[in-house]
């Protein structure tokens, strides 16, 4: 697991047109998946924090010949010469390069097994009872309000609206923060009660249905932490948050490696954390209506600390 499945790539990555060109039924092998291994939620009280670690994935199978999909994704043309990389969880490069020159195929290469979960039952069960936990570790948390600081538009500016989806409890914006208006989306009412960010929020299961209860137009920025694993429609998803999104409005993904593996899709538990940053980068290039995504590392401390990383993009303005 030390890295993206032995291969190589150059600097610049190209994207084939085929997901299947591969035999599902020829060369294949059992890893344990890269992602949602040991998946942390951490319990937070007055009194103490305690780590309390969720199951273990199951083995799954996976094409070989680099079992991960994006060995049938991308082919290693147009590199520079003597520069490549190891495509490397624990590597800041591999994530930070991986949504660089990106060649998109036409369609999007996603099937619909690949949104399938362990568990199928419905998530408004799943998600019933409150949680009032965090899923990543402290300097984790701390990396991302940082990073909320640096792009967020100042605390108490007019006319600003921000949207917290699949929000919970907590947001992990920076300390004092407020807007007049920040809505929360979310599964469960009494964790949204308890987040003292928000001014408004509605409870949707958005795998159920993925349209956005919002006007067109209507917010600067739309939030998502460690959340986008568990989008069963992703792209119907994303098609919704650039409608409601101002144009030049800023969508902001964010992500480590820790899940509620069972719930997470397939594509998601079987691949890594390169594979997951270009993953959300074809959600907002196959969704339309954005700039080209880009992606960040905020790891606060590789190899000790939760890994943290963020996909983002803008609305495209209109002409």
């Amino acid at each position: 697991m030390a890295n993206f499945l032995g291969l190589a790539f150059p600097q610049k990555l190209t994207v084939l047109g085929s997901i299947g060109t591969y035999s599902r039924s020829s060369r294949l092998t059992t890893i344990t998946p890269v992602c949602c291994v040991n998946s942390v939620s951490t319990l937070s009280t007055n009194a103490h924090r305690k780590r309390n670690y969720e199951l273990k994935a199951p083995r799954r199978l996976v094409i070989a010949l680099g079992a991960s999909v994006w060995a049938q994704f991308m082919n290693m043309s147009g590199g520079v010469a003597g520069k490549s990389f190891i495509v490397s969880a624990r590597q800041k490069s591999s994530v930070e390069e991986v949504l660089k020159n990106v060649d998109w195929p036409e369609q999007f290469p996603f099937k619909e097994e690949d949104f399938q979960r362990f568990d199928e039952s419905p998530d408004s069960s799943f998600y019933e009872s409150p949680r009032f936990v965090t899923h990543i570790d402290d300097p984790a948390i701390a990396a991302l309000t940082k990073y909320y600081s640096e792009v967020f538009p100042p605390s108490n500016t007019p006319g600003v609206s921000i949207l917290d989806m699949c929000s919970s409890w907590v947001s992990h914006f920076p300390k004092g923060y407020k807007q007049d208006r920040i809505v929360g989306l979310g599964m469960n009412e009494e964790e949204l009660k308890r987040n003292p960010v928000l001014t408004e929020y509605a409870v949707q299961d958005l795998n159920v249905n993925p349209r956005l209860p919002f006007e067109d137009d209507s917010f600067d920025v739309i939030t998502n932490v460690v959340s986008v694993d568990y989008l069963t429609k992703p792209l119907d998803i994303f098609k919704e948050m650039s409608r409601i999104l101002k144009p030049g409005g800023l969508a902001i993904m964010s992500f480590s490696n820790r899940c509620f593996w069972t719930k997470a899709i397939s594509i998601w538990t079987s691949t890594g954390d390169a594979d997951h940053a270009l993953i959300v980068g074809s959600y907002f290039h196959y969704a339309g209506g954005f700039e080209a995504p880009q992606a960040v590392d905020i790891s606060p401390n590789p190899g000790r600390s939760d890994p943290m990383y963020i996909v983002y993009s803008r609305k495209a303005s209109t002409a």
